[in-house]
């Protein structure tokens, strides 16, 4: 379904862009801050979420205070590219608590796993755990020295 099909207006992004900066917001917040009523608001939330264009809400959460304080991006090249193969390293990476973001990439490389975890020793531990049964041509981590830009809201009202 694409966006027309959805009928997604520039209230509809303002809605959107608000929720991406601050999920908390009461609805009636959220419509004094878009110009709604809050039963328009209402009304155009629950069409957000029935069509799946909002998923949700999360607490953005602090994990270095957690100390969880390596981010390491992976890079992935394998010389398997079945559709058998390829579900069956998805259903393993699912289960690896340290990857939070997860995609198979064009180019050079074929999948990308964004890692964190405690330390060195938590890496390693994690590396040892994603290649057990698993057969990569190579395997490269990149250590994040500093997160500068995370999890930046996407503000819709300038696409």
């Amino acid at each position: 379904m694409n966006e027309e099909d959805l009928k997604i207006d520039a209230i509809d992004r303002r809605i959107l862009t608000f929720l991406q900066r601050e999920g908390s917001l009461s609805q009636r917040e959220l419509a004094e801050k878009v110009g709604l009523s809050q039963n328009a608001c209402w009304r155009r939330l629950q069409r957000l979420q029935e069509t799946g264009v909002l998923k949700g809400s999360q607490a953005a959460v602090d994990l270095p205070a957690l100390g969880l304080d390596l981010t390491v991006f992976v890079m992935i090249r394998t010389r398997h590219h079945s559709k058998e193969w390829a579900e069956s390293f998805r259903k393993h990476v699912e289960k690896l608590p340290e990857v939070v973001d997860f995609y198979r990439i064009g180019g050079d490389w074929d999948y990308l796993l964004k890692v964190v975890t405690r330390g060195m020793r938590g890496y390693d531990a994690f590396y040892q755990k994603l290649i057990t049964d698993f057969d990569f041509s190579t395997v490269t981590g990149f250590f994040s020295m500093e997160g500068i830009m995370q999890n930046s809201p996407t503000d819709l009202t300038r696409l």
